[in-house]
């Protein structure tokens, strides 16, 4: 790929999202195109073998009716100075050096700081789980559902003594080193949940029009941040995961916001850096099997090209195939990776922590889209859990266009 500038990425990513915020929405329903929208819709409380998904999808929604709603200004750090309405949380990896008690931080990768500060992290990933179930929910036609969701969605999103500022300039910091990377951009993929939460409301025609519009704005705003920003920038020429999900992240709001612009970069960007960056021969992605959790890092970066590939292809585009001049494509990372996925005791590489399949969507969204039996086989057999986000793609993949 040609050396490019950061001035260069900042000027044609701005050119890029020069819509309007207040852009219609195209048709597409973010993972779903509208016919498998409208069929999920038509079949969701009447088709007796969704009849166990339907249950789980009302319980779900209920839950969200009783919760929220959220903020960053409800729960402030007071340990550094960011404003009010700006988002803060802590590196997952990193702790107090024993010998250094009061100097920086020390990186243990693979294991999880119980202490570091989680409330807004906390708070967006409740926010984006009951988006996604008041979407859900939608479906099913309950009407409480859009209510509630624009409360929720005035408050995180909108209302100018609440909202979230559109950036993470405080992502993901570490005590004594920064006070933000790049990398906490990472912090924001269960926004895409959100969005797609969004979408149903409206493809339900109940989400109120000024607060949809209110959320528009905000996530063309965050793209902007993240096509311009240094820690934007860095996110996305990261080369492993974060890269990934940054360029979902990307395809999703540009999807919701209707900027085709951003669309069209995505899907350049995976064919141009991702595959030929991430991606070996054999399908493997050596940097995520490089660390000390690499089952679940690979099966987390190859959920993020396959949730790219689905929003890529509910807009027309057919990424799945895609091959780099050498041969190199996903596919071949898909086939890599599931035996191990169905049989995780089988990994030879490092994972310090057992892994849990039951989060993990590459196999149906891929199986699907590849017509692999094989896959799709796999992913059946594989135990499921029950957040909305999963029951979800669930619908997804088992629903017919």
């Amino acid at each position: 790929m040609p050396q490019v500038t950061r001035r260069q990425f900042c000027l044609s990513s701005s050119a890029l999202l020069a819509l309007p915020a207040s852009a219609a929405t195209d048709n597409a329903c973010i993972l779903l195109s509208p016919a498998q929208a409208a069929r999920i819709r038509e079949t969701l409380g009447r088709d007796a073998a969704l009849r166990a998904s339907a249950d789980l999808v009302r319980q779900n929604a209920d839950a969200a009716l009783k919760a929220g709603p959220w903020s960053v200004t409800y729960h402030r750090p007071d340990f550094i100075k960011a404003a009010p309405n700006d988002y803060y949380s802590e590196g997952p990896y990193w702790w107090p050096d024993p010998q250094n008690p009061k100097g920086p931080y020390i990186r243990k990768d693979g294991e999880r700081n119980p202490d570091r500060y989680m409330n807004n992290r906390n708070d967006l990933g409740s926010m984006c789980t009951a988006v996604i179930a008041l979407g859900t929910g939608s479906l099913l036609g309950d009407r409480r559902c859009a209510g509630h969701a624009s409360e929720i969605l005035s408050v995180w999103f909108v209302d100018p003594k609440t909202r979230m500022n559109p950036n993470l300039e405080f992502g993901q910091a570490v005590r004594g080193i920064n006070t933000g990377r790049g990398t906490g951009i990472i912090d924001t993929v269960s926004l895409i949940h959100a969005a797609q939460g969004v979408s149903l409301l409206e493809q339900a025609g109940a989400l109120d029009v000024r607060i949809a519009e209110g959320v528009r704005r905000w996530f063309a705003d965050y793209m902007t941040w993240m096509n311009t920003s240094d820690k934007g920038l860095d996110e996305k020429m990261s080369g492993n995961n974060h890269a990934t999900w940054w360029t979902a992240q990307v395809a999703a709001y540009a999807t919701l916001v209707g900027d085709q612009g951003a669309k069209t970069m995505a899907w350049d960007h995976y064919r141009n850096y991702l595959v030929p960056t991430e991606v070996q021969p054999d399908g493997s992605c050596p940097r995520e099997e490089a660390r000390t959790q690499s089952l679940s890092y690979s099966a987390m970066n190859l959920d993020a090209f396959a949730v790219l590939c689905r929003i890529a292809g509910a807009n027309g585009v057919n990424l799945w195939r895609y091959r780099t001049p050498q041969g190199i494509g996903i596919e071949k990372s898909f086939q890599y990776l599931m035996p191990f996925v169905a049989h995780p005791e089988k990994w030879v590489k490092p994972q310090i922590t057992k892994y849990n399949p039951d989060g993990t969507i590459f196999p149906g969204l891929a199986g699907v889209a590849l017509d692999s039996e094989e896959l799709r086989t796999a992913y059946r057999a594989l135990p499921r859990s029950r957040s909305p986000w999963i029951q979800f793609v669930d619908l997804a993949v088992r629903t017919p266009g």
